[in-house]
């Protein structure tokens, strides 16, 4: 249920009719429509109402953040497979949570666009895209289809964001605002610098407790955060906002979590990027830690699942049991070696194994004959292989075909 200091008398009838009617979203039903004012979003104050804060019933909701008006930037601390710099948590999105932690999603599949990096591109925002390749990626696809999902499910359901709010209107600057914003956000909320500072830092065998790293962080942000752990291990920190004004110009206030902390109160383990990481702490200098063994000259890259051969990698990277396998080669770097296919480089993106022309190469190590990432000889799939089916490598276990990649020259 949407908290009603949030929206008006009609406007909360809209949302409770909008199953009714047939709507995409509550966003479409008129009583929302009518109170757009499309000159708000140049025009909004950054010091009036906090959204969530109001006593008085807030018509205009280009500058009035409802029914979603609790903003949450949240972001991610991955190690397996690991995303991001080692000494940088990473971005997870901006999500726009009713008042009472309840929350709406992908409000309008109109704009549910596809190409973000197209769509910033042609908008001039190249550094950002680039930012966003290195600090807003995903475990487990691409960071393309990352971006599209968080804006289709969470940005379209911002009501400042809402293309009638702007005065002549371009199809996606709407989503150009939210993709700026989130990075400006995230930016302000360092959150590996907070915890590294209260002593809190990637170990592999020191554990914290939950009062130690809550405390932290709400020295930093000024109010309570969400923690998010797996198996003990943190993976996840929420920072609650209200909103004085619009989400693009719009002064951002933090709140308290509305959410509970999935963590244990203690013996939680903040595991390092690397692979290493000692009692001291510290993510330490870069790369994971190699068996020693670096592949060289050509070869091919055989996959086996519970012990036994079942295929191998093609030139794309994907994993193929039918046909003949790609010869690799692999090329001594720093420590370890880069790999590349007859489709160009070889790397982890959004932790997929890929090859091709437009392919940022990653710098692997290995075991013996084994391949390893991020120091890990584990890789998986969500299927396995058969016959013509090709199907996607992953680094790291989280996938539920647990895999092993050897090297045959």
């Amino acid at each position: 249920m949407l908290s009603v200091r949030a929206v008006s008398g009609l406007a909360l009838a809209a949302v409770l009719s909008t199953a009714r009617l047939g709507l995409a979203s509550p966003l479409d039903h008129p009583a929302y429509r009518s109170v757009f004012d499309v000159d708000a979003v140049a025009s909004c104050s950054a010091t009036g109402q906090a959204s969530c804060q109001n006593t008085t019933v807030q018509t205009n909701l280009c500058c009035f953040n409802a029914p979603g008006g609790a903003l949450l930037q949240t972001q991610f601390w991955d190690t397996d497979p690991v995303t991001g710099p080692d000494d940088s948590w990473t971005i997870h999105g901006l999500w726009p949570d009713n008042c009472d932690g309840t929350y709406e999603s992908s409000c309008d599949s109109s704009r549910a666009y596809t190409d973000i990096t197209g769509i910033l591109t042609s908008a001039g925002e190249t550094e950002l895209v680039s930012y966003m390749e290195t600090m807003w990626v995903s475990n487990s696809g691409t960071p393309e289809s990352f971006w599209e999902h968080e804006w289709s499910k969470h940005g379209t359901c911002v009501s400042t964001l809402d293309p009638k709010c702007y005065t002549g209107y371009t199809k996606g600057q709407e989503a150009v605002d939210f993709f700026k914003k989130v990075v400006a956000l995230f930016k302000t909320l360092p959150t590996y610098d907070w915890l590294s500072a209260a002593g809190i830092t990637p170990s592999s065998s020191k554990t914290y407790t939950l009062a130690q790293i809550q405390a932290a962080l709400t020295k930093n942000h000024g109010a309570s955060v969400y923690l998010g752990c797996n198996n003990a291990e943190i993976s996840e920190v929420w920072y609650f906002f209200n909103v004085k004004g619009s989400v693009q110009t719009g002064t951002f206030v933090p709140v308290a979590s509305l959410n509970s902390a999935e963590c244990p109160s203690t013996g939680i383990k903040y595991l390092p990027k690397n692979g290493g990481g000692d009692d001291g702490g510290g993510s330490g200098g870069g790369g994971g830690d190699g068996g020693g063994t670096v592949f060289s000259g050509s070869g091919t890259l055989n996959v086996y699942s519970s012990g036994t051969q079942k295929g191998c990698l093609i030139s794309a990277g994907t994993w193929y049991t039918s046909g003949t396998c790609a010869t690799y080669t692999a090329t001594a770097s720093g420590s370890g070696f880069t790999l590349k296919s007859s489709k160009g480089n070889c790397g982890l993106s959004g932790g997929v194994f890929t090859c091709g022309s437009g392919v940022t190469s990653t710098v692997f190590t290995a075991s013996g004959s084994s391949l390893m990432a991020s120091g890990s000889t584990a890789f998986s799939a969500d299927s396995t292989a058969s016959g013509s089916t090709q199907v996607k490598v992953y680094s790291g276990s989280s996938h539920s075909v647990k895999l092993t990649v050897q090297w045959a020259s």
